[in-house]
């Protein structure tokens, strides 16, 4: 077999290798029941939080890196499932987002992410749970237990 045919069919098996595991990947992150399409839902409200995040200069560095980083990511016209495929092909946005967002949660805290959030209370909700963090009650209620 000619050795050029060789090294390009190895390189697209390993392309199409590469691709699978990170569409495992994205399934493994992915949220859970109704969240990822809250996620794609609130796609343009966390399009403007991102890039006010990435611009506080409290936040640690590799946090605004990582923000920039997934900004990048975004803004590539190529994606893991190509966006014209409908629904899923912004699902991937919306997973690496949310992958993202909890990583930023985590190194940064909640509190960066409601000082910067654009949206409503209830789209702030939402987003705190798709970074994985809990419920908080709404100021004055009390709990019932």
């Amino acid at each position: 077999m000619n050795p050029w045919l060789s090294a390009a069919l190895a390189i697209a098996g390993g392309l199409v290798l590469a691709w699978l595991l990170a569409l495992a990947a994205l399934a493994i992150v992915k949220p859970r029941g109704g969240l990822l399409t809250e996620a794609i839902r609130l796609l343009p409200d966390l399009l403007r939080l991102i890039p006010r995040l990435a611009r506080d200069p409290q936040l640690p560095r590799g946090v605004r890196v990582r923000l920039w980083l997934l900004l990048g990511y975004l803004a590539m016209p190529i994606d893991l499932i190509p966006d014209f495929i409908p629904v899923l092909g912004y699902a991937d946005d919306a997973i690496v987002v949310a992958a993202t967002l909890r990583s930023v949660v985590r190194a940064a805290g909640p509190e960066a992410l409601t000082r910067h959030w654009p949206g409503t209370p209830d789209g702030l909700t939402a987003v705190r749970r798709l970074a994985g963090l809990p419920r908080v009650s709404p100021p004055g209620a009390q709990d019932s237990a």
